[in-house]
């Protein structure tokens, strides 16, 4: 693996499935490597809230035998009280790793750039690759494989369908996004997920009608209509999205055992229903899980990378 985690673009098929193969060892014995990071202290930034991503990588740290730091949006004001260069620069003499979670991805990009120790990426605007590699996990130990699934995605073409978009055709998942017109993924990320489905035998299909895109899929994954950052434009996103929303009846138009995912928080009566949400389609909170697991083996892979799986 690179140095850094920033996207699964830059992920080898061969890295991720190393990753979960640790991942099964460590979510069957989650302190089989409880002295693993001892000494080691990983700082959080955190410019976003967050529930799922915090507590997962405390927790996921503690696990491993090493130490974290908190740092909220106001503690270093980053960019403003103080460069990302210096930021990078001053945090590479003092901890063993970051994972930053913030706004614009080039926040990622520049930290990456001048740290001298791993970066993770915790969330962009851009991308979400440890929720979607923790979704690969799920999706993996919920059929026995990824290879030839169908997942249909729902809804905003946002930073977890950019990520979505790069991980699956890596791992022959054949993916279907369905969005709004205007809200559509990046264009790059688009090309790059095509290309990269045609070496592995994969499609990529995108659809502005959510019921062409189920058809016939094992997975629908959805994701909120409104992002962090964008809650100005929540309304209009209601009506725009309102014919988006995953109920029983978006279901009952992919296979009958069709199982749903969503990255959370989710907004319940929006992008998905309480009766799917919490039907037995449902794998969300298996996915959340698995947030705790994946990371795990993400920071053995990084900050311990002569390790061998015995």
């Amino acid at each position: 693996m690179d140095k850094d985690f920033i996207s699964i673009k830059n992920l080898t098929e061969k890295d991720i499935e190393e990753i979960f193969l640790l991942t099964d060892r460590l979510k069957k014995d989650p302190f089989r490597f409880k002295n693993i990071l001892s000494g080691k202290t990983i700082v959080l930034i955190f410019q976003k809230p967050s529930n799922r991503t915090r507590v997962s990588f405390e927790v996921a740290i503690f696990q491993l035998g090493g130490n974290s730091i908190y740092l909220g949006k106001e503690e270093i004001k980053l960019g403003v009280r103080e460069s990302i260069k210096d930021v990078a620069k001053t945090l590479s003499r003092y901890v063993e790793g970051i994972v930053l979670r913030t706004f614009s991805h080039n926040t990622i990009l520049e930290m990456a750039k001048y740290a001298a120790i791993p970066v993770i990426n915790g969330l962009s605007d851009f991308s979400h690759p440890c929720q979607v590699l923790a979704d690969l996990y799920t999706i993996r130990e919920k059929f026995k494989r990824l290879k030839g699934i169908k997942l249909a995605y729902v809804g905003d073409g946002n930073n977890v369908c950019h990520s979505l978009l790069y991980g699956c055709p890596k791992v022959g998942i054949d993916i279907s996004i369905a969005t709004p017109l205007d809200y559509t993924p990046d264009k790059t990320v688009v090309k790059d997920a095509l290309l990269l489905s045609k070496k592995k035998d994969s499609s990529v299909k995108l659809f502005n009608i959510a019921s062409e895109a189920v058809e016939n899929a094992d997975i629908i994954y959805t994701d909120v209509w409104t992002s962090m950052g964008k809650e100005k434009e929540a309304k209009i996103r209601k009506k725009i999205f309102k014919k988006f929303q995953v109920n029983s009846k978006l279901l009952k138009l992919s296979k009958k055992n069709c199982l749903v995912m969503h990255c959370l928080p989710a907004h319940r009566g929006e992008e998905i229903t309480d009766e799917v949400i919490d039907g037995p389609n449902s794998i969300v909170f298996d996915q959340a899980e698995n947030r705790l697991h994946v990371q795990k083996a993400i920071l053995i892979k990084l900050l311990k990378p002569n390790f061998k799986i015995i």
